[in-house]
């Protein structure tokens, strides 16, 4: 047997490519994870014997302990693209106790002769060249010494490949770069993708709790996959809007601006399922990679694994050690505590007061199947945060924030890296105003994982009302980057931008993020405000109008007709609104802003008077329709 310095393998239909690393049918690329690549050439170049199952993990997983099942998943993924069926092995066969073999004729074609079929497969098609950088490259070559080591019988000796392999593998790569110069403009080479999005995955029942399932899965691997440094990964609530529907699949990852977009679907039968997953590229609309999994239905965390590593290693994503262990960490291996979890975050995402209350039911029925279900906890922390933050709940504030609180500390208790636990309990400590206990927490968990863009939401808030313009403009573009459809962090940088006095900006970010959620009213009531400071009234009173039409609690939206009436000529109109927020007793604030925009200078900062300066100090010094009231001597008192 030739040295593993060889080109190719031909066996059946199928040819081996050593050099370029696929496996081919018919001259079509048959998609193989890189894991899978490593087993197979493993195989074929020990033809006829018997490959031990640790052998074969020492060597394809050579940087990393792993168990047995991750042999398993590759060996049933190969057998299912050469197309064995389940009865009948004609190239893999499993020698029980022992390992496995491959059985079926090979030829091997080497040095000339395989750069004359190399060259002439480039004459016939055009072909993409993986152009590895200096650590890719690296890592590749180290993964072939420990596949070659195979070929002395042991994994403790490195290889040497003879000089006449060596030097067919340069004329090999020589002609192949030569080649790929002359036809650059036809075979354009598709970068490794930087950012992905893991969209809902279809559920082929028709039944609720599968399709909570198939967002369940989208769930899980954006957590697992968002962990890896080196990739940006879409949030979960950038992707849920697409559930339940048949989506341009290219379409959606152009909208999300990314670079490859992960689907699948996920069915059910019994006490079995199958799940299909497959990734595209979404400027050339090719598949990277696809799998299929048949399992039990309990296994389905370690299909969850399994599909995450494989993303990785397609991905060409050297992980750390901690990386790797983030990916086959489970939250639960209670798969009923997980089924309610998937129930708690369904309803969480609803964002009512209903919604947010029955996600609480679940969350908290999640963590008495499993008490050391952090992200549950975690759940139940969110649900109160919002409840309270909308003044939604039945509860007072500071009973809302305590059991917020001490849900996040269970949680942390469980997992003190989770970010969202983190993110949460800074949340709490900037409304306790513990700035310095916030920020260390923001900053945790924006450590933990880079890739939460709530985290970096939250904090660009924290930012903000310290006073801290530049850095919380920094952290609110990250979110948008990490998040591009988030209607609320897409409206939070048109805020940025309309308190720093850079109306046009505004505008413009605002009308996109409107394009994208019509009936977002944040985002309607901020256009108002900066078409107002450009001097665009009737534009102002329109966007007024629309946000004031989809929100229940209007007082806010009312106050803001009132003083854009006023500003525009039309007091008559603006004197009747003013009537009535008197009348119920509205936020002072927002009364002091229809003072002002009356021109009644001395009343509006009356009514400032009566404003909790603590909750508003950062609004009274940087809110633009106070500017008139700057120089005032009052003013001035009141803001010191």
């Amino acid at each position: 047997m030739n040295e593993p310095g060889q080109c190719l393998y031909e066996f059946d239909l199928f040819r081996l490519d050593v050099v370029k690393r696929q496996l081919l049918r018919g001259g079509e690329i048959v998609p193989l994870t890189s894991k899978a690549f490593d087993v197979l050439l493993i195989l074929v170049q020990h033809r006829g014997k018997t490959v031990s199952k640790d052998e074969l993990m020492d060597a394809v997983w050579f940087d990393a302990v792993v168990e047995e099942n991750n042999l398993t998943q590759q060996i049933s993924a190969l057998r299912k693209v050469l197309g064995e069926r389940a009865t009948e092995h004609r190239f893999i066969v499993t020698v029980s106790g022992r390992g496995y073999s491959f059985i079926a004729p090979v030829k091997e074609i080497s040095g000339t002769e395989a750069t004359e079929i190399v060259l002439q497969e480039f004459t016939k098609s055009s072909v993409t060249i993986d152009i590895y950088d200096d650590k890719e490259s690296e890592m590749l070559a180290e993964r072939q010494a420990n596949i070659s080591s195979l070929n002395r019988k042991s994994f403790l000796r490195q290889h040497r490949v003879s000089v006449m392999a060596f030097a067919a593998l340069l004329l090999v790569l020589v002609a192949v770069a030569f080649v790929w110069i002359l036809r650059q403009t036809n075979s354009p080479t598709s970068p490794t993708p930087k950012a992905i999005a893991v969209l809902p995955f279809k559920s082929l029942n028709e039944n609720e709790k599968d399709e909570l399932l198939g967002a369940g899965m989208s769930d899980t691997l954006t957590a697992k996959l968002g962990n890896l440094q080196n990739l940006t990964v879409r949030p979960t609530s950038a992707v849920s809007k697409y559930a339940g529907q048949n989506n341009d699949v290219l379409a959606v990852g152009r909208e999300l601006k990314v670079d490859a977009v992960l689907e699948g679907t996920i069915q059910r039968n019994g006490d079995r399922m199958r799940v299909t997953v497959q990734m595209l590229d979404v400027e050339s609309g090719k598949i990277i990679w696809g799998q299929s999994f048949d399992e039990k239905f309990s296994d389905i965390f370690s299909v969850q694994d399994a599909i995450s590593e494989d993303v990785a290693q397609v991905l060409q994503l050297k992980l750390s050690n901690e990386e790797q262990k983030g990916i086959r960490k489970h939250s639960t291996d209670n798969i009923e505590a997980y089924q309610a979890y998937l129930r708690g975050r369904h309803f969480w995402n609803k964002r009512d007061k209903d919604g947010l209350n029955k996600g609480i039911e679940y969350f908290q029925k999640a963590v008495s199947l499993d008490p050391h279900y952090a992200l549950a906890y975690s759940g139940i922390a969110d649900s109160y945060l919002i409840l309270n933050y909308y003044q939604m709940s039945n509860l007072s504030c500071k009973e809302t924030i305590e059991k917020a609180r001490q849900a996040t500390l269970k949680a942390l208790g469980i997992d003190n890296a989770l970010a969202e636990a983190h993110t949460s309990l800074a949340f709490i400590y900037s409304l306790e105003e513990n700035s310095q206990a916030a920020e260390k927490e923001f900053k945790r968990a924006i450590e933990s994982n880079p890739n939460y863009a709530t985290a970096h939401h939250w904090y660009s808030d924290f930012l903000a009302m310290n006073g801290r313009d530049d850095e919380a403009m920094k952290e609110i573009i990250i979110a948008v980057n990490l998040d591009p459809v988030s209607p609320i962090i897409n409206t939070t940088l048109g805020e940025r931008f309309y308190y720093s006095h850079r109306y046009d900006e505004a505008i413009a970010q605002l009308r996109q993020t409107i394009e994208m959620n019509n009936k977002f009213s944040q985002a309607h009531y901020v256009l108002g405000m900066a078409y107002e400071q450009k001097g665009m009234f009737e534009e102002a009173i329109e966007e007024y109008q629309k946000a004031r039409s989809q929100m229940k609690e209007s007082a806010e939206f009312d106050s803001m007709l009132a003083r854009i009436y006023a500003l525009s000529g039309k007091r008559k109109e603006a004197e009747r609104i003013l009537e009535g927020l008197l009348r119920y007793g509205t936020n002072p604030y927002a009364i002091a802003i229809v003072y002002e925009g009356m021109n009644e200078k001395s009343t509006a900062i009356e009514w400032l008077k009566k404003v909790d300066i603590k909750k508003k100090k950062w609004f009274l010094k940087v809110d633009p329709r106070l500017d008139s009231l700057r120089s005032n001597s009052e003013f001035q008192r009141l803001l010191s």
